[in-house]
């Protein structure tokens, strides 16, 4: 039977996974890429005992599990199973200790982790603090964040080989004396962009925070109290932190310790980028999910068909642990010690929809929990079979299972980010509700491809309100609770992140944390007007209902922080002006400067700027051909920069607002892509600021500064902010991968 791809998964694959000759073409097809995973993975068993042809009837399994699109692994075994490389895991988490050597020691582990395609997490709490004693030299500590922005560089670096972009955890333990510092050390953007962070809090913390009582901070370095705080002022820090930029997060490191299966090997400190996988120090995990979507036949779940996915997923992940070529020597013998796995799920807002169900309901619940449930009990019963052939995992008898029935893996379920794996399987993200319904992909040359979602197109044809316009309106908003012509049952069965009340986004990972071993990867998701007493209701939500952790988002807030944040800094220049407002200097008499051109749908943009004594003073912009609205448009617009500039707003700020704005006649230059006349200005006043004058303009702050809806550096589609990442709908781009 012919593998059943959409047109975006094969881009996706073509992108991403495929194997390509030396001179970078692509020289397998998909078929061949999952024959390539199936034959590698499978090959395993023979280390057990198996047969030539057990061995090749294991292959056709896996293959046909994975064409299907029933079961998908982790991207670096889709790209690296079979291949020179073999690193087949997507994360890690290193040690840190209060030691420069420790420190550079893990830096230069994380490194080599990063070049390989795997995601690192660190706990920086053991680092002394800031103006702590450093006797060696009788100086004083930096702090951990310090360490920290050295980390952040050094994975800006590390280009992964084109495939994976580094991604970082940092956590700190909410007793560490640097806690209120590192609470806001992401508010200005171009901190630490290759970091998450979270909060490690403790039970200690929680019921001091119930009390209303303080709680000690300790030196790490000493074990001495060094002051104590408000534990309601520290948690006031951390929510009104998430709700202006999305971070940090909260992780319960006491809970995660609490259901820690090797307790007497170490304590879980820090999770993997995204925060569904706690891990020991050098421990790593294989992570692969369950399409749930394909577990639905005839508006039901197939439970026969379930279950013979889950076995022959924890077959497949446990042998990937054979197969696995470790970056480093620690990291093997600690994967190997305790032979974790991850076996999640994607597609299940999806699976939602197919069995009539609302996101946000109570029988939603039901599902989510008996699911999982029953992906857990069978998940442990594989494990325990693969025991009685292979044996318990080594540190089985340090574990909490000693005593009783072996099993061959500490941990088996986890409800990890499924990234570009849930796109090429054409479904949801994880337990994500839908981002949208319908949504206008953009491609070269201004082409803009219609997508809309199967299920929803399928709905609208049976019940009859189906019309291209119509789709056409609901791709241009994303939703349709306030579309005319919807039925109300569509309506509730199609609700999108942000229609669905945070409070269901918290209950529904509850739920699968209730059988997932180790944690859940979800975004809280909150629309831009939530207040930041919403923030703190679902933190504390979080925490009643048994969550191991928490990622928030207010959609456009990451913008409206850095907006506030300058101003904030500018506010000295305010007071120069008549009742606090900017006033432009005076236009000097002599300016000097240079005519750069670009190249836009409307023609040819000619755009002059010129220097005074003080810096950048004045744009002027004239279109090749005279007259019509868009050289009106650009006139004007070039006329407010030159007002923004005599006024003292910085340059980079109004090449970030101008950037990629679009227009309906984009155009592709040997340059790249210019979307618009005033993106032309932006991109001109972009190459003055780095020939002319040394300044470079990030391309991640241009991203985010785009509001509620950025586009995709490599294709211009929608991003979203899901599972703790930003992420492209159209060609699979991340953030963190």
């Amino acid at each position: 039977m012919a593998l059943k791809l959409s047109k975006n998964a094969i881009t996706i694959l073509e992108k991403r996974y495929l194997r390509r000759d030396p001179s970078g073409k692509v020289e397998e097809t998909p078929e061949e890429m999952f024959h390539r995973v199936a034959a590698n993975i499978a090959s395993a068993d023979a280390a057990y005992g198996a047969s030539r042809e057990e061995v090749g009837a294991t292959e056709r399994r896996f293959y046909r599990m994975m064409t299907d699109l029933h079961f998908l692994p982790n991207s670096p075994t889709l790209m690296n199973a079979g291949r020179e490389l073999q690193q087949l895991s997507a994360c890690f988490v290193l040690p840190i200790e209060d030691s420069m050597e420790s420190i550079f020691t893990t830096l230069m582990h994380s490194a080599l982790i990063h070049k390989s395609g795997g995601g690192t997490g660190f706990s920086f709490s053991h680092i002394r603090p800031k103006a702590d004693v450093v006797k060696s030299t009788m100086g004083v500590s930096s702090g951990p964040i310090s360490f920290m922005k050295v980390y952040n560089a050094a994975t800006e670096a590390i280009k992964q080989g084109g495939t994976r972009r580094g991604a970082n955890m940092g956590i700190l333990a909410v007793d560490h004396p640097d806690i209120m510092d590192f609470i806001t050390c992401k508010q200005e953007e171009k901190e630490l962009t290759n970091f998450n962070i979270s909060v490690g809090l403790t039970e200690e913390f929680m019921n001091a925070l119930e009390a209303g009582t303080a709680y000690n901070l300790v030196n790490p370095r000493t074990g001495r109290v060094m002051r104590s705080l408000d534990a309601a002022e520290v948690f006031d820090r951390i929510v009104e932190s998430a709700w202006r930029s999305g971070e940090p997060g909260i992780v319960f490191l006491d809970r995660i310790n609490d259901n820690n299966p090797t307790p007497d090997v170490g304590r879980i400190e820090s999770t993997n980028p995204c925060g569904e996988q706690p891990l020991l120090p050098y421990e790593s995990c294989n992570l692969g999910s369950i399409n749930l979507k394909a577990m639905v036949t005839d508006g039901s779940v197939d439970w026969d068909l379930l279950r013979e996915t889950v076995r022959e997923s924890v077959h497949f992940l446990d042998n990937v642990i054979d197969m696995n070529r470790f970056p480093l020597h620690e990291i093997e013998g600690m994967t190997r010690a305790n032979r974790k796995i991850g076996l999640g799920v994607m597609g299940f807002a999806d699976m939602l929809i197919k069995l009539d169900i609302p996101y946000d309901s109570e029988e939603a619940l039901k599902v989510s929990e008996e699911v999982m449930a029953f992906i857990s009990e069978e998940g442990t019963a594989m494990s325990r079979e693969l025991a009685a052939r292979r044996g318990s995992f080594p540190n089985f008898e340090r574990s909490t299972f000693a005593g009783g029935e072996p099993v061959r893996n500490a941990t088996i379920t986890t409800i990890a980010p499924t990234g570009t794996i849930s796109m090429i399987a054409d479904v949801s993200s994880g337990i994500e509700p839908l981002f949208a319904v319908a949504f206008v992909k953009k491609v070269l040359e201004g082409e803009e491809l219609l997508y809309v979602n199967e299920e929803f197109d399928f709905m609208s044809r049976r019940s009859g309100f189906h019309t291209e316009e119509l789709m056409r309106t609901v791709a241009r908003v994303g939703r349709i609770g306030e579309i005319d012509g919807i039925p109300d049952g569509v309506k509730a069965l199609f609700k999108t992140a942000l229609e669905i009340d945070p409070r269901w986004h918290v209950r529904v990972q509850a739920a699968f944390q209730m059988h997932t071993d180790n944690a859940v990867s979800k975004t809280i998701n909150f629309p831009n007007g939530a207040t930041v007493e919403d923030v703190r209701a679902a933190y504390l939500l979080a925490y009643r209902l048994g969550c191991k952790g928490i990622t928030v988002y207010r959609d456009g807030s990451r913008t409206t922080q850095v907006l506030s944040t300058k101003a904030e800094k500018k506010g000295k220049r305010e007071e120069e002006g008549v009742a606090g407002r900017l006033k432009p200097r005076p236009r000097p008499k002599v300016t000097v400067g240079r005519t750069l051109k670009v190249n836009s749908g409307c023609g040819n943009l000619y755009v002059t700027i010129n220097e005074d004594e003080h810096g950048l003073c004045e744009v002027f912009a004239t279109m090749g051909k005279s007259g019509g609205c868009a050289a009106a448009q650009t006139e004007a617009i070039a006329r407010l920069v030159s007002l923004a500039l005599r006024s003292g707003i910085d340059e980079e700020s109004l090449v970030k607002q101008l950037r990629t704005i679009r227009c309906p006649k984009p155009f592709l230059g040997a340059g790249g892509m210019v979307y618009s006349c005033p993106d032309a200005l932006a991109q001109a006043l972009e190459e003055y600021l780095k020939e002319y004058k040394g300044i470079r303009v990030k391309r991640t702050d241009l991203l985010e500064d785009n509001g509620t809806s950025p586009e995709c550096p490599d294709c211009s589609s929608l991003l979203v902010f899901q599972e703790g990442c930003l992420k492209c709908a159209g060609c699979g781009w991340s953030q963190c991968e």
